[in-house]
């Protein structure tokens, strides 16, 4: 048994990768914070210890005190991977591709804070960076954890992991979005009319408005806000909608450039088979029936 330390454990990416690794029991845990969290520790059981970030000493001192064995997920903001390579930690870097919790509802737990990115369930909408053909490799963050707390069996890690839960270009996610909706608005029409429902699959869908950003557009930072952005601003981890416009401008030339576009060959899917993630389809499908 290991001990393992989760950098900014108490939400996000990291709550995800706590609940994994707690979940399956083979190590223990214990969560670095830049304060301590009384109620955090009551409710999960694991304890949380408050470190500088700022300061790597004492962020080395932190896990060598609580004999800390290895770091699954250290944020650059934690330790520079430059400061990594100089240390005796053993350390690797995961690359899921773009997170699926923001496209699969409510119904899915995620402890990500919303995002509206690309794609609009509730309003029927979608802003396209680019030309929208270019594949993008998708994980809901459950599935990392789930994923990562797998490698902290390996007898040695490898310096850097892929994950790819789905992998779809923005133009077919937009199709399977209209579907999902498609779907979903029949079943409750035909319920509606005491109407037998049968299979439903080959539905066309329920038509999306589609905007495509232009490349030039996105270097300025000049993107379509969609309107859910007006009702989830204040959840999401920006301050006003121009700040979301350079973010969203950011990763829409990722998108289109292929930085997203992960290989699946060799990726933790191959190494460990057996872990089934969230599909694209079955997300959207969720966020479907509760839209």
């Amino acid at each position: 048994m290991a001990i393992i330390a989760v950098a900014d454990g108490t939400g996000g990416i990291g709550r995800a990768l706590v609940e994994a690794i707690t979940s399956r029991g083979r190590h223990e845990v214990k969560i670095l914070s830049r304060k301590a969290n009384d109620s955090l520790t009551k409710e999960t059981v694991v304890p949380v210890i408050a470190v500088d970030y700022t300061d790597v000493e004492e962020v080395t001192r932190a896990l060598r005190l609580s004999h800390q064995e290895m770091l699954p997920s250290v944020p650059m903001k934690l330790l520079a991977a430059a400061e990594l390579q100089k240390s005796d930690l053993e350390h690797t870097v995961f690359y899921p591709g773009f997170l699926l919790d923001y496209y699969a509802g409510p119904s899915i737990k995620s402890y990500m804070s919303p995002l509206i990115v690309v794609i609009d369930m509730e309003n029927n909408m979608a802003a396209v960076p680019g030309s929208g053909n270019t594949p993008v490799a998708f994980t809901h963050s459950l599935d990392i954890g789930r994923y990562v707390e797998a490698t902290l069996n390996l007898e040695k890690w490898d310096s850097s992991y892929r994950i790819v839960g789905d992998k779809s270009t923005w133009n077919d996610f937009v199709k399977s979005a209209e579907i999902a909706k498609g779907k979903f608005n029949f079943y409750r029409t035909a319920e509606a009319l005491c109407l037998p429902v049968g299979l439903v699959d080959d539905l066309t869908g329920t038509p999306f408005k589609i905007v495509h950003d232009s490349i030039e557009d996105l270097k300025k930072g000049r993107v379509t806000i969609l309107p859910a952005v007006d009702k989830y601003l204040h959840l999401m981890s920006v301050p006003n909608k121009e700040v979301l416009s350079e973010f969203l401008g950011t990763f829409g030339q990722l998108f289109a450039d292929g930085t997203f576009n992960i290989k699946e060959e060799g990726a933790l899917n191959e190494i460990f088979p057996e872990i089934k993630p969230l599909t694209i389809k079955e997300a959207v499908e969720a966020a479907a029936k509760s839209t």
